[in-house]
């Protein structure tokens, strides 16, 4: 898994965005995550690249008694274990090298990570593993819509404005390099068969599929209808029976 967190230039652009300084509430995702998180009340939370910490707080205040975040950024960490506690711990791993030990964990969550991950399939064992019976794998990726965007950007008109999300090469999977916040960025494109298909043939049950929408209140902001009008995001909630 690639690391441009780590970037002094990338990090700096990503502190800035909306998600790191205000929280989950402003990611756009969040108000559908939300209604998909599971009871973890008395439970165990793993957050696979946890970032900030946001996550791992939120399993906190819902009443997790163990919760472990992990990313291979200390940039990220840093920021996360200004609120580290005895429920709370951090470690610096790539999701690909934790142990998983077998049935530990109540619910993994991971969001916004596993687009960085050449072989979903691999993870997606160690996380069935390492779940409880009855455990839950909720997770938020990158829509393959957009992965396998031209550039990851639009097709403008002359005047500027958006014309069309160009997709190509969608069922070429694997390495995409792209521009996100000033910086070229790698990223691993996977088809809807590949991330759907891969966790039932581990064994999983998939209960729920979500694309991400914007909510009104942010697609009346000034500039953004266009930019959120293209799926940008998958939830899916997986369960371990």
């Amino acid at each position: 898994m690639a690391n441009e967190y780590d970037n002094p230039k990338f990090f700096e652009q990503y502190s800035q965005m909306s998600r790191s300084k205000q929280g989950l509430e402003a990611a756009g995702e969040w108000r559908q995550l939300k209604k998909l998180f599971p009871d973890v009340s008395g439970g165990s939370v793993l957050d696979l690249g946890c970032g900030y910490g946001w996550h791992c707080r939120y399993a906190v205040e819902r009443g997790a008694v163990r919760v472990l975040g992990l990313d291979i950024s200390e940039k990220m960490l840093s920021e996360a274990k200004s609120s580290e506690g005895e429920t709370v711990a951090y470690r610096l791993c790539g999701i690909e090298n934790y142990e998983y030990p077998g049935e530990e964990w109540d619910l993994v969550v991971s969001n916004l990570a596993l687009h960085y991950i050449e072989d979903l399939g691999a993870v997606y064992r160690k996380v069935f593993k390492t779940l409880r019976p009855g455990g839950v794998f909720l997770f938020n990726i990158e829509h393959p819509v957009f992965t396998a965007g031209v550039g990851q950007d639009w097709v403008y008109a002359p005047d500027g404005s958006p014309l069309y999300w160009p997709v190509d090469g969608y069922f070429t999977t694997g390495e995409r390099v792209t521009n996100f916040l000033g910086c070229k960025v790698k990223k691993q494109h996977h088809t809807l068969t590949q991330i759907l298909n891969g966790l039932i043939s581990c064994g999983f049950v998939i209960t729920a599929v979500e694309e991400a929408q914007p909510s009104e209140d942010m697609l009346s902001q000034p500039g953004m209808s266009d930019e959120l009008r293209r799926p940008m995001m998958l939830l899916v909630r997986a369960e371990k029976r």
